[in-house]
């Protein structure tokens, strides 16, 4: 005896078929959320870097000026400090978790086509 969703699947294969493109559209659009969670946190994560290497540069710029005329101006402290600030937001992005549960979407549709499945199958059985 053929279990009832082969036999539906042989009945009717553009069903099949069209579940199966279905199934990649979901799967596409699920990993298009997953790749922006992550091109966010890799734009934060260069953000982070370029804010601190402004920062250093300035800063040691800062210091130098600072010596170099023996007093001190807030404009010195100022400057470095949106590096630090830039830096900071940077670094916030990039420590975002990323979504989660990644593929829920996916794995919810497949638990519902087992459902489906192991109901065809009990039906089956007891029609015997």
């Amino acid at each position: 005896m053929i279990h009832p969703a082969f036999s539906a699947a042989l009945r009717h294969p553009a069903l099949v078929g069209r579940h199966l493109l279905n199934y990649a559209a979901l799967a596409r659009v699920e990993v298009a959320e997953a790749g922006r969670s992550v091109v966010v946190r890799l734009i934060g994560a260069v953000v982070a870097l370029l804010g601190a290497i402004f920062a250093l540069g300035w800063g040691g710029v800062a210091v130098m000026l600072g010596v170099l005329h023996g007093r001190f101006e807030w404009v010195l402290l100022i400057v470095p400090a949106v590096g630090v600030l830039v830096a900071v937001i940077g670094a916030v992005l990039a420590m975002r978790p990323p979504q989660l549960p990644l593929f829920s979407g996916l794995k919810a549709q497949a638990a519902e086509d087992l459902e489906l499945v192991q109901a065809l199958s009990e039906s089956s059985h007891a029609d015997r």
